[in-house]
């Protein structure tokens, strides 16, 4: 008999993501899916007193937690060691997702060779491509080793024999969706799968302080597939981004335990691999001997490194037909209509019924307000058909005021800005003392902005 004040009726979960409920419906609120929901028979009895039990190890004061366990290793790969905050800490779990075809595989298997050169056996475990076309692959970015094992498996019993077997010091899953464990239902790749596997690695990889790098999908807008649950998991989350088109790949890190959650890795993509770049804002900006009106340089801020990026806009007649076109490339489109009619309204510049085009130059996304100076005045070259200065760098945040701010590093972006030799920047008040060899025009708003820059 269930106690006093308890309803004993039947409950029902889903098999796809777990979502309880009391009563049965054909479509679960949580993940979506239709006809998910199971009777699991009643609900779990109240909470009942728990004893003390034993622990694993003692407390102890925090200052005598020793750290050796959680020294970052150096990958050998100095771009993706930055975006780790230094390298791969010992049972750490990464997450890393991105689009299918953009390099995923290949920079891991990179890693992995890297890491068995240095610190010992390494295992790569593929659930998507046969061990033979991982070796190709291996063979033609030269990560063939003695102690790089490679395994071709999608039960997550053989994944854990594997691991037995080689004690690798560091395990690459591609991917975690591939991989089911018989101990749960729901289909492969569905997310009561997902999360099973995601914390049986995790279990493993914490008691045997083995890192683990698990590669995940992601949905058509980017997003990492699956529930939440698996990055809340994971140690660290690090998304891959880049164009198909564009040799260019872009690693964020959204999540990290061990260092800076907004530091960018950059790499470019070959015949050879995915190599990293160390000094990527030549990608960002065009070389031209002249400067052409609509283009404007600024310098973004990416954790902590300040990246030279252009800015491209096209001011054209829409011909008096409809309504004017508004094309967002590389940039937020939200943003981008903010800045629109602030230069239309503060700054004095007819835009209604022009079409208006902004870009950036590299496939770099910018989404930072710092940039907003730059596309201002990008856009306001473009409709008066002057070019601006050369050698001009532009930085600050515009307000629906018309006014300029300042924004956070504006020191590391002027110096870097004047290491590529650039003598002029455009910024707000007050922005401090200008690098050797820099001259500083500071503006409070908009509408004197464009005074220094254009002609009347």
């Amino acid at each position: 008999m269930p106690p006093a004040g308890v309803k004993s009726r039947p409950a029902h979960r889903c098999t796809e993501c777990g979502y309880g409920s009391a009563k049965w419906v054909g479509r679960c609120p949580e993940c979506q899916a239709w006809g998910t929901l199971q009777e699991v028979g009643a609900p779990a009895s109240p909470l009942r007193a728990v004893a003390a039990g034993p622990v694993t190890a003692p407390a102890r004061p925090i200052a005598q937690v020793d750290l050796a366990e959680a020294q970052a290793v150096p990958t050998g790969i100095p771009e993706f060691d930055r975006v780790l905050g230094g390298g791969l800490v010992p049972g750490a779990v990464l997450l890393v997702a991105g689009e299918p075809g953009v390099g995923k595989s290949t920079l891991l298997l990179e890693v992995a060779h890297k890491v068995a050169e240095a610190n010992g056996p390494t295992l790569v475990v593929s659930g998507e491509e046969s061990a033979a076309q991982v070796r190709l692959r291996a063979e033609r970015i030269g990560a063939l080793h003695e102690r790089l094992y490679l395994a071709a498996e999608t039960e997550l019993s053989a994944v854990l024999a594997h691991v037995e077997a080689v004690a690798p010091t560091l395990l690459v899953l591609d991917s975690v969706q591939t991989v089911r464990s018989p101990a749960v239902d729901g289909t492969d790749g569905g997310a009561t799968q997902v999360r099973a596997v995601a914390s049986a690695l995790t279990g493993v990889a914490k008691s045997r302080g083995m890192t683990t790098i698990l590669v995940g999908h992601v949905t058509k807008d980017g997003a990492i597939a699956g529930p939440r649950a698996l990055e809340h998991l994971v140690d660290v989350v690090i998304s891959f981004d880049g164009e198909r088109h564009s040799t260019l790949r872009l690693i964020r890190a959204a999540k990290n335990r061990f260092g800076p959650a907004d530091e960018i890795g950059c790499f470019e993509i070959g015949d050879s691999g995915v190599v990293g770049v160390p000094d990527p804002s030549a990608l960002f900006v065009s070389r031209r001997p002249a400067p052409v009106p609509g283009s404007c340089v600024t310098v973004t801020l990416e954790g902590s490194r300040p990246l030279l990026a252009e800015v491209q806009a096209l001011v054209a007649s829409s011909g008096g037909g409809g309504s004017p076109r508004r094309a967002v490339s590389g940039l937020d489109s939200q943003r981008v209509a903010m800045v629109n009619a602030v230069v239309e309204r503060r700054g004095g510049v007819k835009l209604a019924d022009a079409d208006v085009f902004a870009a950036s130059v590299g496939g770099v996304r910018i989404i930072e307000p710092a940039a907003d100076l730059a596309l201002a005045i990008a856009i306001a070259s473009a409709a008066k058909d002057e070019p601006l200065p050369h050698g001009l760098v532009a930085l600050g945040e515009v307000g629906l005021s018309g006014e300029i701010r300042r924004v956070g590093g504006l020191g590391r972006r002027l110096a870097e800005a004047s290491r590529h030799g650039y003598k002029v920047a455009l910024v707000p008040e007050d922005a401090g003392s200008p690098p050797p060899g820099m001259r500083l025009i500071e503006v409070p708003d908009l509408g004197t902005a464009f005074d220094r820059l254009f002609r009347a």
